[in-house]
C-alpha cells in the first residue's frame, strides 16, 4: 500500500537534504541499482558512503543478491573503494542461513539443504555449519539422461536427509535441478527462497532474478516459498536483532518498490528513500495500485552529498 503523503524530492534541495539526514542514525542501503550496476559503480558512491559515515551514520548494506557471501561482498566493496566491514553487510543468503540454523532448527539427520543457487549461499550455510547438496556441485549441471529420469522417478538419486529446499539466483539453472527440487518438496521438504526479485540489474540492463528462477517450482507444487530477503519481515527482525537499531531512526534506501521500499514501510522504519538509478521510476509509485511509495527520493544516492555544503 502506498504511503498517503507525497514523496519528497531531495535532489538539489540542500535544506531538505540536511533535514532528511538529521532524522536518521542508520541507513540500510541496497547494492544492485543503488551503488552499482554490475561492475559499474555510479558516480560519487564511495565519497557518499564516506560522507554518511563521517556524519556519524551507520551504513548497513542489505542486499537480496544471494550469489555472493558477506566476505565476497566485502571484497567487491573494497575493490570499488566503498568503505565497509564484513559486519556492515547483511545479504539474503546470510539471512537464510541464520533462519535455517537458529529458527527452523531441523533435527539431524533430516536437516540437509538442497541448494538451487550459487556459491554465496553455500558459503553462508557453511558459516552456520549447515549440511547441503546441490548448488555449484558440477554433478548437478547436467542434461537429463535415462539414468536421471529413472533415478529421480524412483527416488534412488535423492538424498533422504534433505529437509529444506533453498532456492536463489542460479546462473546454471536447468531441468535436472528443478526436477530434483520438486521431488524433495513433494516429499515434505521446507520451501525457502533467498528472495523473490523478478529481475537482476546488471551492466545497465536487466536479467532474470531469483524470483524468476523459482516460478517452475511454485507452479508445480502450488506452494509459495518463505522468502528470507527483502521485503520479508523475518529479514527485518534479523537485521534489527543483529544491529540493535532503532527503527524510528532508520531509513531504507533502495531502487525497487516491491522489495526495498516495501521492506522499509512494512518494517515501520522512520523513512524510505528511493534512488532512480535502478529498477523503479517516479511514475511507478505515482500510478494507481502502486505496491509502495517512498517517503523521499533522489536521482542518485550521491545527491545526498549536497548536504555537505
Amino acid at each position: 500500500m502506498a504511503q498517503a503523503a507525497p514523496s519528497k524530492y531531495l535532489t538539489g534541495d540542500i535544506p531538505a537534504t540536511k533535514e532528511f539526514l538529521n532524522k536518521f542514525d542508520t541507513f540500510l542501503i541496497d547494492c544492485d541499482g543503488v551503488l552499482w550496476s554490475g561492475e559499474h559503480v555510479f558516480d560519487g558512491i564511495p565519497q557518499t558512503i564516506e560522507f554518511l559515515r563521517s556524519q556519524g551514520k551507520r551504513t548497513v548494506f542489505v542486499t537480496n543478491n544471494s550469489t555472493k557471501s558477506r566476505e565476497e561482498y566485502l571484497k567487491k566493496l573494497e575493490s570499488k573503494d566503498i568503505p565497509s566491514g564484513v559486519e556492515d553487510i547483511f545479504g539474503s543468503a546470510y539471512s537464510a542461513a541464520i533462519y535455517i540454523s537458529r529458527i527452523l532448527k531441523l533435527p539431524a539427520p533430516k536437516n540437509k539443504v538442497y541448494v538451487i543457487g550459487e556459491a554465496g549461499i553455500e558459503h553462508e550455510l557453511s558459516s552456520e555449519n549447515i549440511p547441503f547438496i546441490g548448488g555449484t556441485d558440477p554433478a548437478y549441471r547436467k542434461d537429463m539422461d535415462p539414468e536421471a529420469w529413472q533415478g529421480i522417478a524412483d527416488g534412488s538419486l535423492l538424498d533422504p536427509d534433505v529437509g529444506v529446499v533453498l532456492a536463489g539466483l542460479d546462473f546454471h539453472i536447468n531441468y535436472y535441478k528443478i526436477a530434483m527440487g520438486y521431488q524433495y518438496l513433494k516429499r515434505g521438504a521446507v520451501f525457502l527462497a533467498t528472495n523473490l526479485d523478478s529481475t537482476l540489474p546488471l551492466n545497465k540492463n536487466f536479467f532474470p532474478g531469483a524470483g524468476s528462477i523459482l516460478i517452475p517450482l511454485i507452479n508445480m507444487t502450488g506452494q509459495q516459498p518463505l522468502a528470507l530477503g527483502k521485503p520479508s519481515q523475518a529479514m527485518m527482525d534479523a537485521v534489527e536483532g543483529k544491529f540493535q537499531l532503532d527503527r524510528s531512526r532508520t531509513c531504507m534506501i533502495g531502487d525497487r518498490l516491491d522489495t526495498d521500499i516495501k521492506f522499509g514501510i512494512q518494517g515501520k522504519l522512520g523513512g524510505t528513500l528511493a534512488v532512480l538509478t535502478g529498477v523503479n521510476k517516479k511514475e511507478d509509485w505515482e500510478k494507481e495500485g502502486a505496491v509502495a511509495a517512498p517517503a523521499f527520493y533522489v536521482d542518485a544516492l550521491s545527491d545526498l552529498r549536497a548536504a555537505a555544503q
